[in-house]
């Protein structure tokens, strides 16, 4: 995996680059430049400021976003509907962002990375005290459009800001971070939600989630550092285009963004439908147990902040292999049925789709030379889109043919994973066999 490009700002076609999108300073071969570097590492106490700051933002934005998840089975009773309409109202919120995320970025390159996450932030959770008061389905599910779409502005501007303001060797790391509070929040909504409904209902539960979401927006603002290494940019439909086109162009980002969308399929289906299989027989579980099954979202967190070190041990393509054969090994597994077996299925599928998700994520941000906000929000809205997905199909799936078919979609996703990988490692074997440098390909 190449490193992040440390050249003085280029041109691409008769744009020039902005400056912000280049790490300072100066050409990575020059004598201490490392040292010269005035971006943060890890040890530094704005990293740290940095680090926690979008750790409580992953935290609000995938405790928002997938706050109705563990709350569809009782979404469909109180509505009196299939298990696939109630997947709207995550499959709406994923697909806002997915749909959001490009023109949310282009507002970052111009108004600055700080500014567009906590306007993005705030419009999220402002939507989300709005929710539990949702009096139909139809209601329910524009809102959560509406919340997915500010939450937009959340991914592709943390992923920038970090490759900006932290140095290249610290990238991986820092965004493993970032996923890790992802999956935290992803957690923790999922949990409180669960017991809170068992308690009262399903729109207490998703008020005391956007309660949490509004003191992690408050310290995530009090605590990011204000960029330093920003330039704006155009806001240019012409610019935007190009740049996109540029990325679209890169064999290697179009394969990084057809993994991330292949993966979140997997992890979009299964957790959708997870909460149906174990309420009924033979399991049988109850809604605060359901939500508590969400605890394996630690695994995530502890997969997506190691996956830097799987890079350099295994490389990019290793640790694909190595994340999607866990996930394939989890989907097999909770087909058995029995609970302790399920659970540990669940566990391998979401080590194996943390880590998977990191080391693509983060090959986005250093292979893109220019541009880096469009970079990262083409992958993040490839990426939703495969959650929009993989939830909507992996509900019909469920409904058609039970868990099984759940985990045939899930499977299939990982095989496109395998193959995808793959063909990169082909596409590198022709390159150096014509000796031109195969490293980003």
């Amino acid at each position: 995996m190449p490193p992040a490009s440390t050249e003085a700002p280029t041109t691409v076609g008769a744009v020039p680059t902005p400056a912000a999108e280049v790490p300072a300073p100066g050409p990575a071969a020059a004598p201490g430049a490392e040292a010269a570097d005035t971006r943060l590492a890890p040890g530094d106490p704005g990293y740290r400021r940095i680090s926690l700051a979008l750790f409580l933002a992953g935290v609000a934005t995938f405790a928002l976003l997938y706050s109705t998840q563990a709350l569809l089975p009782l979404i469909s009773g109180e509505f009196g509907v299939a298990a696939s309409d109630a997947s709207w109202t995550v499959s709406a919120a994923t697909g806002g962002l997915a749909l959001f995320v490009l023109p949310m970025s282009s507002l970052s390159e111009r108004f600055g990375r700080r500014t567009v996450m906590t306007a993005a932030l705030a419009v999220a959770v402002t939507l989300g005290m709005l929710v539990p008061f949702a009096p139909s389905l139809g209601v329910l599910v524009a809102l959560r459009a509406m919340q997915g779409a500010a939450l937009a502005g959340l991914p592709a501007s943390a992923t920038a800001y970090l490759a900006e303001e932290v140095r290249p060797r610290a990238l991986v790391s820092a965004i493993g971070l970032f996923v890790a509070g992802n999956s935290i929040g992803g957690m923790s909504g999922r949990i409180v939600t669960g017991w809170v409904a068992q308690e009262w209902d399903w729109r207490v539960a998703v008020g005391v989630v956007g309660v949490l979401a509004v003191g992690c927006a408050v310290a995530f603002r009090m605590l990011l550092p204000a960029p330093t290494h920003f330039t704006p940019g155009s806001l240019r439909p012409r610019v935007l285009l190009r740049t996109v086109r540029d990325h679209l162009a890169d064999p290697l980002l179009r394969r990084l963004y057809a993994i991330g969308a292949l993966f979140m399929t997997v992890f979009g289906g299964v957790y959708t439908v997870i909460g149906y299989r174990l309420g009924e027989a033979p399991f049988g579980l109850s809604q605060g147990i359901v939500g508590s099954i969400f605890l394996v979202y630690l695994v995530g967190t502890v997969s997506s902040a190691a996956a830097g070190r799987l890079v350099l041990r295994l490389g990019r393509r290793g640790t694909l292999y190595l994340a999607g054969g866990t996930t394939a090994a989890g989907l097999l597994l909770s087909l058995v049925s029995s609970l302790p077996l399920v659970l540990l299925g669940l566990v391998l599928i979401t080590a194996g789709f943390f880590a998977g998700h990191a080391a693509a994520s983060s090959a986005v941000s250093k292979t893109a030379t220019h541009g880096r906000a469009q970079a990262a929000a083409l992958y993040q809205s490839a990426y939703y889109i495969g959650s929009s997905a993989g939830s909507t199909v992996g509900a019909l799936a469920f409904h058609a043919s039970g868990w099984s078919g759940t985990v045939g979609v899930g499977l299939l996703a990982v095989v496109g994973v395998v193959a995808i990988t793959a063909l990169g490692s082909l596409a590198a074997a022709r390159l150096t066999a014509r000796g031109e440098p195969a490293a980003a390909r």
